[in-house]
């Protein structure tokens, strides 16, 4: 039987990157997913791929509370319930000291990745199947730090905090709570951090933070991908409130 047979999850930033390869997995192992996210262009042809029989999409900004909830109640329309929650989407915010961050870009990434994770547990909880899952896509820099990227560092920190406090009140209900830590993923995403933090051409930059990871190498989204499905499924049915590092020992 297939790891999610049966299964409903709700992706946040699902149309590209990690979370369109979760979404990818998540389906290959039996489930349906819903994808949340900003570029509908993006959604409408990951939905495609993965076929309208098991996908489908809302474009949703995640700081918007009555936007989750409409995606939420969206789920529940379509598929009749909801076992998986994965709080994925993310921006990476300015490299700059503390003394010269602005502050408007601090709160806009706290925003994103805190309040937005805050707003799908807040009214995705309740709906969530007792038993289910849920999973917030933090960092490695949730783990640990560097200079210049405050607001990122914070929110990803906060991101734990969050889900420690969920998986105690969940606990009840037999719902699992963690964060997954990723290090430098193949991602677009991860180029323009690259880019930004080194002045550096792409290429020259992937090497640049390459040579700080103990594994020498990015991980591809797949390999993050297969963390994040060891979480939503039933392999880890005794891990709650775990921050699972898959970081190619960065955090060491």
């Amino acid at each position: 039987m297939a790891r999610l047979d049966s299964k409903v999850a709700l992706i946040t930033g699902g149309e590209s990157g990690i979370g369109l390869a979760c979404a990818r997995l998540f389906v290959a192992e039996g489930a349906s997913v819903h994808l949340a996210g900003l570029a509908r262009g993006g959604l409408e042809a990951a939905v495609a791929e993965l076929g309208p029989d098991v996908a489908d999409f809302s474009v949703t900004d995640v700081t918007v509370e009555e936007q989750v909830v409409a995606a939420l109640r969206q789920v529940a329309s379509r598929f009749g319930g909801l076992d998986i929650l994965f709080s994925n989407a993310g921006i990476s915010g300015d490299i700059a000291p503390i003394t010269d961050y602005p502050a408007d870009v601090f709160r806009r990434v706290l925003d994103v990745h805190v309040l937005g994770a805050f707003f799908l547990l807040k009214h995705g909880l309740p709906g969530l199947r007792d038993g289910g899952s849920v999973i917030i896509n933090s960092s490695v820099v949730g783990l640990t730090s560097d200079p210049g990227i405050c607001a990122y560092a914070t929110a990803k920190h906060a991101q734990v905090g969050l889900m420690r406090t969920a998986a105690k009140e969940m606990a009840g209900r037999g719902i699992r709570v963690n964060t997954v830590h990723p290090g430098p993923t193949d991602t677009d995403f991860q180029r323009d951090i690259e880019v930004s933090a080194t002045g550096a051409p792409p290429d020259v930059a992937a090497r640049i933070f390459e040579a700080r990871i103990p594994l020498a190498r990015h991980a591809c989204p797949e390999e993050i991908a297969r963390s994040v499905l060891y979480l939503a499924s039933s392999d880890s049915s005794f891990v709650t409130g775990a921050a699972l590092a898959v970081d190619g020992g960065m955090h060491i």
